[in-house]
């Protein structure tokens, strides 16, 4: 039997975003939006719902005048994150 797949990050813009925090301490919005391709309405809708799951937090702030939004994962997010890498490992290795 497969192990299920958290929904929440089997999204492809919602994983590519926990992929890149999983290789950095932190990543400001900008980084995010020009590694991810995403619109900035769309990019903001899913970090508030990685927020919402407790997996990322959000700091606003600013660098000089600009305003500036840095994401970084949280361990719950980390744990979540590692599992879900695990189960999809097994659905590649037992489907070969």
């Amino acid at each position: 039997m497969f192990p299920k797949l958290d929904p929440l990050l089997h999204s492809e813009l919602r994983l590519a975003v926990m992929s890149i925090l999983a290789g950095v301490d932190e990543a400001d919005f900008t980084y995010l939006k020009k590694q991810t391709g995403a619109t900035s309405g769309n990019l903001s809708v899913q970090i508030d719902k990685l927020t919402s799951a407790g997996y990322i937090t959000v700091e606003k702030g600013f660098k000089g005048k600009m305003p500036c939004t840095t994401c970084k994962m949280t361990e719950a997010g980390r744990q979540a994150f590692d599992s879900y890498v695990t189960a999809l490992k097994e659905y590649l290795t037992t489907g070969a």
